[in-house]
């Protein structure tokens, strides 16, 4: 016999119009529901999303269908993409059915549905329907009896659950009913082609036929009415972020990583700065409140969380989306909590990991900005002392500018006032310029250049903080100050290329100084190394050591540079164990974010579990390429009890150790 099936089998064709209908029906109950929505999103202000179309649409296909964020979680990620991917299997394999049904068939006297094709049809829907049943046991599971801790359940993720494993079971049911009274009857060799409905088949071989017909048109009404109910709940329920998570795909920004709206200071007719209520923040940030599915994710990997602070960056995400429904006039730096809002790092873990593209650090910038800018708040008053350096001294420890340039006294180095031309300009950095130990930074930096022939240039007393963590507190008054001061100089010197030692000051200057005019190209010193080894104009003799290295965040997550430091570390020698988090799923050090200037007074340090970590992969030593994150570190160990087990050097010091000298 023919390898295919009656379509409509025991329902009859006279079904297909109230079907439509129905589902017509349906697909309006949810487009009014998110049409009721639209209103809410408004209230935010307005902000571009829709440029870059075609860059937007790819981008959203890849996301969706490849599920590539959701299957970098280890705990979960792989179910929910199997899941997926098997639901959505059934949904298209559907709509075939009905294509067939109600196009092909009867306006073309065409069966797609028959023979070879019929047989993988079957197997594919029948495999594709088993994945997504286990699949979503397994969801359960973890969600309902593993717990995960700091998970949320609710009453509706019962409900939610449910309703997919009735649909699910039900599919079957059908399947097994029909072909109890066709297939294993008139054509049991097609049977095995649709394995899980033979297994089902067999449940009802004792029914007789009208009994198995009664019952299969019972389950197939009532299957359609819990799929038609799984398409009115969409829009007001979590499953509504299958619609907008997808459309966050499309609406996730495309500038670089970390990129910050710069304010215009100069408009008067501004009377607000930062966001004090829902309606400050764009209409996006309310839109991803939709998108969130309350995964945890970002939680999971915020370091303030960890370490027993109150900052949860789904919370966040979930309280603006709560304030904008509730009372759109609502202080929402009242509602979020200032202590939430100054313990966050802007390390950007939580963004990098979101399978909704939501962007918590910027709307915590926002908040900042009203705290810092309108309301004159900081952190504690250690913050406002170096907010005061800084805009005082140009620095935040309070020492005088004159001095800044003193750690390169006797090396060879060129004040860029002596008007000598230069290969690079090196951005020092307040850490570099000032504190004792990242001093030794600066100078085998200098030590590294001068060996590969490289003239280097820096400002000295006339360099001034790059205003980063000013910014990152919200101070964007003061960051435009500083940021306005260094650009006139870097541009009245003519400067070709800027290198720094500081991920923040190559962030700040490569990426936020564009926006006040600076087009110099700017790279870290990681990057600027490695391309010299390439280039042989530096040569390393490999010294043997052992090390666990630690991605900046400011470097990994928002620069992309993972392996550059890697291979600098390898062909000096060096062997890495890795930490448990490293490359783009790395632990803050805890100072960014401008928490360097702030004490650490809520929970744990952050610095204190990150060198834990450090020590668990045994390596004596763990090697750093940031001052912020240096220095953390140094307090770290001492505070954590670590001193003696590990110590932490720069890849600058590794370097100049081990240069080959030519000549």
């Amino acid at each position: 016999m023919e390898a295919t099936r009656e379509i409509y089998w025991n329902i009859g064709h006279g079904v297909v119009i109230p079907m439509y209908l129905l589902s017509i029906a349906a697909v309006a109950v949810l487009a009014w529901g998110f049409w009721k929505r639209l209103p809410l999103y408004r209230l935010g202000r307005s902000l571009d999303r829709f440029d870059r179309y075609d860059e937007r649409v790819r981008r959203m296909i890849d996301e969706v269908f490849g599920q590539g964020k959701v299957a970098r979680v280890k705990d979960g990620g792989l179910p929910h993409n199997l899941f997926f991917w098997g639901f959505l299997t059934l949904f298209v394999g559907t709509l075939l059915v009905m294509a067939q049904a109600d196009f092909f068939t009867p306006l073309m006297h065409v069966n797609l549905l028959s023979g070879e094709f019929y047989k993988a049809f079957s197997l594919v829907l029948d495999l594709a329907g088993l994945v997504a049943l286990v699949m979503l046991g397994g969801l359960f599971c973890r969600r309902f009896v593993k717990k995960p801790e700091g998970l949320e359940t609710t009453e509706q993720d019962y409900v939610i659950h449910q309703l997919l494993f009735a649909i699910l079971l039900t599919g079957f049911l059908i399947e097994g009913a029909r072909m109890a009274a066709t297939e294993l009857q008139r054509n049991p060799g097609l049977a095995v082609y649709s394995p899980v409905g033979y297994a089902v088949a067999q449940l009802f071989t004792s029914f007789d036929e009208a009994s198995i017909r009664t019952t299969h048109k019972v389950l197939w009404w009532l299957h359609f009415a819990l799929v038609l109910g799984f398409f009115c709940a969409i829009p007001y329920s979590k499953l509504r972020h299958i619609v907008t998570t997808s459309l966050n795909a499309f609406f996730a920004p495309l500038e670089p990583k970390g990129s910050i709206g710069t304010i215009n200071l100069e408009d008067e007719s501004v009377e607000q700065f930062g966001a004090a209520k829902v309606t400050d923040l764009a209409w996006k940030d309310i839109f991803d409140a939709d998108a969130c599915t309350s995964c945890k994710r970002c939680q999971d990997r915020c370091p303030a969380y960890a370490t027993e602070k109150p900052l949860s960056p789904m919370k966040v995400i979930q309280q603006v989306g709560e304030v904008a429904e509730t009372d759109p006039t609502a202080s929402l730096c009242d509602t979020v909590g200032q202590d939430v809002l100054w313990s966050c790092t802007t390390c950007r873990a939580c963004q990098d990991i979101c399978p909704a593209n939501n962007e918590h650090v910027n709307k915590i910038l926002e908040m900042r900005r009203n705290l810092t800018l309108m309301e004159g708040a900081f952190p504690g008053d250690e913050v406002r002392t170096a907010i005061s350096n800084i805009e005082v001294n140009g620095n935040p420890f309070g020492l005088a500018f004159a001095a800044r340039g003193d750690w390169a006294d006797g090396l060879p180095v060129v004040r860029m006032e002596e008007g000598i031309e230069v290969d690079i300009l090196y951005f020092v950095g307040c850490y570099a310029s000032f504190d004792k130990r990242n001093r030794e930074i600066a100078r085998s930096f200098i030590t590294i250049c001068a060996a590969a022939g490289i003239t280097v240039g820096i400002l000295g007393k006339e360099e001034k903080c790059c205003g980063e963590p000013a910014r990152k507190l919200g101070n964007e008054y003061l960051y435009q100050m500083m940021a306005a001061e260094n650009i006139e100089l870097i541009k009245g010197y003519g400067v070709k290329k800027i290198v720094t030692t500081c991920p923040h000051c190559f962030n700040t200057l490569s990426r936020d100084y564009k926006d006040l005019g600076l087009e110099v190209p700017v790279e870290h010193y990681s990057t600027y190394l490695h391309s010299l080894l390439n280039k042989g104009a530096l040569t390393l003799k490999p010294e043997p050591f052992v090390a666990t290295y630690h991605d900046s965040c400011y470097l990994g997550r928002y620069m992309d540079i993972v392996d550059q430091p890697r291979s600098i570390l390898a062909a000096a020698g060096g062997r890495i164990q890795e930490m448990e988090k490293s490359g783009y799923d790395s632990f803050c050090c805890g100072a960014g974010g401008g928490r360097i200037l702030a004490e650490e007074k809520l929970g744990t340090k952050i610095s204190e579990k990150r060198v834990r970590m450090a020590q668990e992969t045994g390596a004596p030593l763990l090697v750093s390429n940031c001052p912020f994150c240096l220095t953390m570190f140094e307090d770290g160990i001492k505070t954590g009890g670590a001193e003696g087990d590990i110590i932490v050097r720069d890849l600058a010091e590794i370097v100049a150790e081990r240069i080959v000298r030519q000549g």
